[in-house]
């Protein structure tokens, strides 16, 4: 997949001041309806994707599973960080885009 691509624009949104990081910053995005995307790695906790993934369909807001936290955390220079709230929606369309695959042809 394209996985630099997703690192790229992850680290692009950070330092657009686009991005939020972690449980409680991207669970009061969510609440406030503040955040065009949760982005949540693959490996994070069974708890914490069930808990994201009940408030995301709640609120009618997209949420995607990609990639290991190391990769995602590496991408915006942090450790550790497993979810990503990004609030603009260009960023939003962007990654959704290359995780499902891109435009189809035809």
């Amino acid at each position: 997949m394209s996985n630099h691509k997703i690192e790229g624009l992850l680290g692009l949104c950070m330092r657009a001041g686009a991005l939020s990081f972690g449980n409680d910053a991207c669970m009061e995005l969510i609440q406030k309806k503040k955040v065009k995307l949760i982005l949540i790695a693959e490996d994070a906790a069974d708890r914490t994707k069930r808990n994201f993934t009940f408030c995301c369909n709640q609120n009618q807001i997209p949420i995607c599973f990609y990639g290991k936290i190391e990769d995602l955390s590496k991408a915006i220079g942090k450790t550790n960080k497993a979810i990503f709230g990004i609030r603009n929606q260009s960023f939003a369309f962007e990654i959704k885009k290359i995780i499902s695959g891109g435009d189809i042809i035809g």
